[in-house]
C-alpha cells in the first residue's frame, strides 16, 4: 500500500487552491463595487445635495479613518478568528454599510455611512493575504495575490458599466442597495466551499504537499503587534504602503470627478473611459504578479525577483506626470490606466512581501498593520485633495505627487531591507 508521500509523489495535484484564489478575486471586485459607487454618483450628488470639495474630501477622509483603524484591529481578529469565520463577518457588516448609503440626505449622513464601510471592508485584505499564504506555496503566492488583487480593477469597471444604468432608471438610492446585496450572494459560496487545506475533500495528497512545501513549522503563538511593529521589516512594508496607497485613492475617488471638470464627461458618458482606464489596470495587477513569480522560477532570489518588479512598476507610473496637461480625452485615460496598471503590480507584489517576510501564523496581523498605514497616507491625501481642488481648481500637482512617489518608496524599501532573503520568515 502506497504512503501518502508517494501518492503525492504519483498524483498530479488538483486545482482547489485557484477555485479558493477565484472567490477571494470575486470577494475583492465586490469590495471595490460597493467602495466605486460613491466616486461615480459624485457629480450627481454634489449637484442634489450640493456638497463643496472640502466636504467631500472629508466624506472620503471618513472612510479611509475608518478603514485604517478598522485595518489595524481586523489583522489580528482574523488571525484570531481564522479566515473562514473572520471573512463572513466582514463581508456582512460592509454589505449593511453600503445599502445604508440609501438612506443619507447630507454630507454628514453620507460620511456616517462611509465610516461604517470603512470598518467592514477592512477585513477583506487581512483575511485574502492570510489566505493566501495558508493555500499557496512561495513560488505561487505572487501570481494568486495578483489575480486577486486584480478584483480590486474589475469592481471599478462593474461599478461604471452599471451604477449609472441603475441610477438614471431607478434613482440613485437602488444602486447603493444592490450593489450591496452582491455581498451576500459571494457569503452563500464561501460558506459552502472553504475550509483548511487538511480538511478540504477537493484537494489531494499532492495538492496538500506542494501547499505545505515551504510551510513554517513554528508551532509559537502568533507574535503581538507590538512584537511586529519593531521589525525594521515590517515598516518597509508599511512606509510603501503609506506614501503609494494614496495615490490609488486618488484615482479611485476622483477619477470620476477629474473626468467631469476636465472633459465634461456626464453619468451617461463617463463609463468607457473609467472602464478602459481598470481594464488596463487589470493587466498590471496579474501582469505583476506573475512576472516577480517568473523571476523565481527563472532561479532570481527573493530579494531581486520582488524587486526588480517593484522598479519597473515605479518606472512606468511616471508618465502619469504629464496627465494635466492634456486637452484631449483619450490620451490622458491612456497614461492613467499606464499609471494605475503600474500601482495595482507594485501593490501584488507589496503585499507578498509581507508573507515573504513573515510566518503564516502573523500574516493577518501584518498586513493589517501596513493596510492601516496605506489607509492613513490615504486619509490624508483625500482631505489635502479636497482643500487643494476648492482653493486651485487644478489637478497639475496631484498628479506631480503620483508620479514621484514609487521611486521615492522603493528606496526607502531598499534601505531599510536591503536583502530580503535575509529576513524571510
Amino acid at each position: 500500500m502506497k504512503t501518502a508521500t508517494e501518492m503525492s509523489l504519483s498524483q498530479k495535484p488538483t486545482l482547489m487552491r485557484w477555485w479558493v484564489c477565484v472567490l477571494l478575486f470575486f470577494a475583492t471586485t465586490i469590495n471595490y463595487v460597493d467602495r466605486q459607487v460613491l466616486a461615480i454618483l459624485a457629480p450627481q450628488l454634489q449637484s442634489e445635495i450640493g456638497w463643496s470639495e472640502i466636504e467631500y474630501g472629508y466624506i472620503v477622509t471618513a472612510f479611509q479613518l475608518s478603514y485604517a483603524v478598522g485595518l489595524l484591529m481586523a489583522g489580528k481578529l482574523i488571525d484570531f478568528l481564522g479566515t473562514k469565520r473572520g471573512f463572513i463577518l466582514s463581508i456582512v457588516v460592509w454589505s449593511l454599510a453600503a445599502m445604508s448609503h440609501a438612506l443619507a440626505r447630507t454630507a454628514t449622513g453620507f460620511g456616517l455611512a462611509r465610516l461604517a464601510l470603512g470598518v467592514g471592508e477592512s477585513g477583506n485584505f487581512p483575511a485574502a493575504i492570510k489566505t493566501i499564504a495558508e493555500w499557496f506555496p512561495r513560488k505561487e503566492r505572487a501570481l494568486a495575490t495578483g489575480i486577486f488583487n486584480s478584483g480590486s480593477n474589475i469592481g471599478a469597471i462593474v461599478a461604471p458599466l452599471t451604477v449609472p444604468v441603475i441610477a438614471l432608471n431607478f434613482g440613485w438610492q437602488w444602486a447603493f442597495i444592490l450593489t450591496g446585496v452582491l455581498g451576500f450572494v459571494w457569503l452563500f459560496f464561501w460558506v459552502r466551499m472553504v475550509r483548511s487545506p487538511d480538511e478540504h475533500s477537493g484537494v489531494n495528497a499532492a495538492e496538500l504537499a506542494l501547499i505545505k512545501a515551504d510551510t513554517d513549522t513554528n508551532l509559537e503563538k502568533p507574535a503581538s503587534l507590538l512584537q511586529i511593529i519593531r521589525t525594521r521589516k515590517v515598516w518597509a512594508i508599511a512606509v510603501g504602503k503609506f506614501m503609494t496607497d494614496p495615490i490609488w485613492w486618488f484615482f479611485l475617488y476622483w477619477l470620476p470627478k477629474f473626468l467631469n471638470t476636465t472633459y465634461g464627461l456626464q453619468l451617461d458618458k463617463i463609463g468607457l473611459p473609467l472602464i478602459t482606464a481598470y481594464l488596463i489596470a487589470d493587466v498590471g495587477s496579474i501582469g505583476g504578479g506573475w512576472l516577480s513569480s517568473k523571476f523565481l522560477q527563472m532561479g532570481w532570489s527573493v530579494n531581486t525577483a520582488r524587486k526588480t518588479t517593484l522598479l519597473i512598476c515605479a518606472i512606468l507610473v511616471v508618465p502619469i506626470y504629464w496627465v494635466s496637461g492634456m486637452a484631449d480625452l483619450w490620451p490622458a485615460v491612456l497614461l492613467i490606466g499606464l499609471g494605475m496598471a503600474a500601482h495595482t503590480g507594485w501593490s501584488a507584489n507589496m503585499y507578498t512581501l509581507a508573507t515573504d517576510f513573515f510566518p503564516k501564523k502573523d500574516v493577518g496581523t501584518v498586513v493589517g498593520f501596513i493596510g492601516m498605514a496605506g489607509a492613513v497616507g490615504g486619509m490624508l491625501m483625500a482631505s489635502a485633495t479636497g482643500h487643494l481642488l476648492e482653493a486651485t481648481g487644478s489637478y497639475k500637482s496631484l498628479f506631480v505627487i503620483a508620479a514621484s512617489m514609487y521611486g521615492v518608496a522603493l528606496l526607502i524599501i531598499h534601505l531599510l531591507v536591503p536583502d530580503i532573503d535575509a529576513v524571510k520568515s
